[in-house]
């Protein structure tokens, strides 16, 4: 079975958050010897010759535990693990001209900060006016001047409203080397996320197991139980405090569909403004109408849930130099985070 994480923008539910297979078996104990790249091209049907080679020069493919190359013979009973960048799509992605906010770019990879609003990639209801449209209009324009065949391959996304940095790949080879540092859990990913309440501790863990919520299958829920989601795990830190609401850092361990709005939602704390996960409503304060009017005020401000993705790090799919990126504040979340200061500063509350 592919270990795939599920979907993050629920609006194309066939598509995964982390975009990466992961594939373990054992050969059969009559398996005569054979090359593993045509073994795994007939055991996988799906994965091409090339595919497969791009992932033993990525060193994404393991026998009994060690990395092995395309010319290795398998054997009965061998324990392979396979970590396959995703497929491309098979439908055409129109070029469409977008401003990109490019932090950083090379043969190999290039970063940039999205901005809330835009889907990542086409999915259901959304052909069109995506990043990934805009990004292979930018690639075009880049191989014609450079003389270059570069592309855009994904390897990872964040929601439409979530904002901040997203890595691209721009060849097939250095997505395979990135999808396994997903599959790792070796990228270095942080968030800024502001949470309605005064959360007890400076510093905390959110884990469990998410899966789609049975009554509700547009959002995500935590279990305890193993058979009903993915293992997911989120550390959170406290940057600040303002009595009904608390700024929060969050580091992923995991990177699963909607984990940090699916987690602090699951701990009583969901994200300020997040319509889908309930946090769109008054759900600590006064009862006084000034401040039912400052919270609407804030709504209006910023029209979506309050999560930044701030800083990304990784190892350089050739160079092996560790990169790391970090984004200011979108102008959004700078002014509710400053009229929120106001608020707890002026106002004697008490905190619920």
């Amino acid at each position: 079975m592919p270990d795939t994480p599920i979907t993050d923008n629920l609006q194309a539910p066939d598509e995964p958050i982390e975009l990466y297979e992961h594939f373990r078996f054992t050969v059969d104990r009559g398996q005569a010897p054979l090359r593993i790249d045509k073994y795994l091209v007939a055991k996988l049907g799906s994965a091409s010759r090339n595919r497969i080679q791009n992932s033993a020069r990525a060193g994404n493919i393991l026998v009994n535990d060690k990395c092995v190359k395309s010319n290795y013979k398998v054997r009965p009973l061998d324990v392979i693990s396979i970590v396959l960048a995703y497929p491309p799509r098979d439908t055409e992605i129109y070029p469409e001209e977008m401003p990109l906010n490019i932090l950083y770019e090379d043969n190999d990879v290039l970063v940039l900060n999205k901005e809330a609003g835009r889907v990542v990639h086409p999915g259901h209801g959304n052909f069109t006016g995506t990043l990934q449209n805009g990004l292979v209009y930018y690639f075009q324009k880049k191989n014609e001047q450079n003389g270059t065949d570069l592309k855009p391959y994904l390897v990872h996304r964040i929601d439409k409203d979530t904002s901040g940095i997203l890595l691209v790949a721009c060849n097939e080879l250095a997505q395979t080397r990135l999808a396994k540092q997903f599959f790792d859990h070796t990228i270095d990913r942080k968030y800024i996320a502001l949470v309605w309440g005064n959360l007890k501790e400076d510093e905390g863990t959110i884990s469990g197991y998410i899966g789609r919520d049975i009554r509700n299958r547009l959002i995500m829920k935590i279990y305890d139980e193993e058979d009903k989601g993915r293992r997911s795990v989120t550390h959170y830190k406290v940057l600040e405090r303002f009595g009904y609401v608390t700024l929060v850092e969050c580091t992923l361990e995991t990177g699963r569909t909607h984990q940090i709005r699916a987690h602090f939602k699951h701990i009583g704390h969901p994200l300020f403004n997040d319509e889908r996960y309930g946090g769109n409503e008054i759900l600590k304060g006064t009862t006084f109408t000034k401040y039912k009017q400052f919270i609407e005020n804030c709504f209006r401000i910023m029209p979506r849930q309050a999560l930044h993705a701030r800083s990304l790090g990784f190892i350089h799919p050739t160079t092996k130099e560790f990169l790391f990126f970090d984004s200011d504040y979108p102008d959004d979340m700078k002014a509710l985070l400053e009229k929120w200061r106001k608020y707890s500063q002026n106002k004697s509350m008490e905190v619920d």
